[in-house]
């Protein structure tokens, strides 16, 4: 089936409306590991998404679409704990490995993405969406928690493990004896439920509520994973956008800042210095793991592979330094 076929079946299978009462539906870009479509019900619009088994990049990147699963339980995580900065769910179809959501849009709506690639004034969207983080992980962390929808270990190293940490130290082999401890600290992790996917991209913003969308890598993990793929989005930003570099780099801080506050299953320092090992990495594997990121030149991906190797090789403890390290390199690069 085409893409239109699947909404009207997942829609018609779901009870959200019956096929004539489709108007349109339209497919959305941006998305590499989904097809996604808005389906506009005349009344309404909502949102219908399908995990694809190979995903849309160069390289060869499959994993398996039952993925779709743990993505909605995700989604209902956040609607039962934390309603301001959850969609409406209308259900999910085992057979079409898809589910229904509310299409998230009005006037005080925007992508986080949006608005850093814009230098757009900062609404403190760092730290809310670190507190965001912490919550999860926090409640997540309680006795009691169902993890049952969230044991896909398998998955998270075919979606995020293999392609940013295992692709990148094939293509750095001086820094396997590195990289591997991390990826089986990421694999062997179960302590808090990870998102996987926490980039500005995949974060709205509603009446100044944070909404984290695209949770197909959402496991039981380890928590340095999404703050330190979401701090890696604002440090290459700050490579990318000089005019704001100072004002990113203390976003990065404010979001940690946010983020350590809720920290309550683990010492709060050992779980920083994982974050600070594991964002060098990462900060690497945007630049040669399987997903690199777009809006970057070639003297910019150098200078990423300039930072991120010796913080590789000597890692910090402190995400202050951290910071510090990339400031002075940058400010040395300028002159």
């Amino acid at each position: 089936m085409d893409l239109g076929e699947r909404c009207q079946a997942l829609i018609a299978e779901l009870g959200v409306a019956s096929p004539d009462e489709i108007v349109e539906i339209r497919p959305l870009t941006g998305g590499v590991a989904s097809d996604i479509a808005m389906v506009d019900l005349g009344d309404r619009r909502i949102c219908a998404k399908f995990a694809l088994p190979k995903l849309k990049v160069a390289a060869d990147w499959r994993a398996p679409v039952h993925r779709n699963a743990a993505e909605y339980a995700w989604l209902q995580v956040v609607a039962e704990n934390f309603p301001d900065s959850a969609v409406q769910l209308f259900g999910r179809s085992n057979r079409h490995h898809g589910f229904a959501m509310e299409f998230v849009e009005g006037d005080t709506v925007y992508l986080w993405k949006d608005r850093l690639l814009a230098e757009a004034s900062d609404q403190g969207e760092s730290a809310k969406v670190g507190d965001l983080i912490g919550k999860i992980h926090a409640v997540s962390a309680q006795q009691g928690f169902d993890r049952t929808a969230f044991q896909n270990q398998d998955d998270f190293l075919a979606l995020r493990i293999e392609p940013y940490l295992s692709h990148t130290a094939k293509a750095h082999p001086n820094l396997g004896t590195v990289i591997g401890p991390l990826e089986r600290m990421l694999y062997d992790g179960r302590r808090v439920l990870v998102h996987g996917d926490a980039s500005p991209k995949n974060i709205l913003f509603r009446d100044g509520s944070p909404i984290m969308l695209d949770a197909e890598c959402a496991t039981m993990g380890d928590a340095s994973f999404d703050i330190s793929f979401c701090l890696n989005h604002l440090v290459i930003k700050a490579i990318h956008l000089p005019a704001t570099r100072a004002r990113l780099l203390l976003n990065a801080g404010a979001l940690w800042d946010a983020y350590a506050a809720h920290v309550m299953w683990e010492d709060t320092s050992t779980l920083e210095a994982r974050v600070c090992a594991l964002l060098a990495a990462l900060m690497l594997a945007r630049v040669d793991g399987k997903s690199p990121v777009e809006y970057l030149n070639e003297d910019e991906r150098q200078c990423v592979r300039d930072i991120a190797i010796p913080l590789i090789l000597q890692p910090v403890t402190r995400l202050d330094s951290l910071l510090d390290r990339v400031s002075d390199a940058l400010n040395k690069s300028d002159r």
